[in-house]
């Protein structure tokens, strides 16, 4: 056998559609009880079971019991970006579920991924970051300028505490839908977090749309994405 990380058994654990449903379920950025998973993906709570111990096995999830329930939620980032990256991938071959819809245009114009913006309005945030030189693109590495930093603290983000903590500040994810890039890392994170705290937008029960309110909308085009 050759030398190497293994991406087959990967491949094995996300290609099984009952398994990348209750992954893409979790693509939310919500922790979600076996129960809930086990109806986003049509199968009994037994083999739902079974198929997330199969994916905590595999290093793609993670479960912590709390009371009678457990809560299952992605690993982490890296298994966030893989998925957006194979959705992206899926649509671009045309590999869709469903025909696209109402909700599809919902969800392509703003929708979470993991736990930043994604969508439409994701990447129009950040490209016009980067023209007004508030964040730095070199290749894949995405930094924030001085000016950038004093334009998110004026918004309410605590910059140099998101600069002490062990994630990335900013990073480069690409968007499915807009073959783009949209802004992830804890700014990312921080940025989405505040536009919530701010009543611009609603979550939609239980999928990754976001909702713009009109004056929601009309005040992340003015503050965030003037351009």
């Amino acid at each position: 056998m050759k030398d190497g990380p293994d991406i087959a058994r990967l491949a094995a654990l996300i290609g099984d559609p009952a398994r990348a449903n209750m992954l893409s379920a979790l693509m939310a950025g919500k922790a979600l009880t076996a129960s809930e998973l086990a109806a986003e993906a049509g199968i009994a709570a037994p083999t739902a079971s079974s198929h997330l111990a199969r994916l905590e096995a595999g290093g793609l999830i993670r479960q912590r019991r709390q009371g009678r329930h457990k809560y299952v939620t992605l690993a982490g980032d890296e298994v966030a970006r893989v998925l957006e990256g194979l959705m992206g991938l899926a649509a671009g071959t045309g590999h869709l579920r469903t025909r696209p819809g109402p909700r599809d245009a919902a969800l392509r114009k703003a929708r979470v991924c993991y736990n930043h913006l994604a969508g439409d309005l994701g990447t129009r945030l950040y490209d016009s970051l980067a023209a007004r030189a508030l964040i730095r693109a070199e290749g894949d590495t995405v930094s924030l300028t001085p000016e950038g930093a004093a334009a998110m603290a004026a918004f309410g983000i605590d910059v140099a505490g998101l600069s002490r903590g062990r994630a990335p500040l900013c990073r480069a994810c690409l968007d499915w839908s807009e073959r783009r890039t949209h802004l992830a890392g804890s700014l990312g994170r921080a940025l989405l977090a505040r536009i919530e705290e701010l009543g611009w937008v609603t979550r939609q029960g239980d999928s990754r749309i976001v909702r713009f309110t009109p004056p929601g909308e009309a005040a992340f085009r003015r503050d965030l994405a003037p351009l």
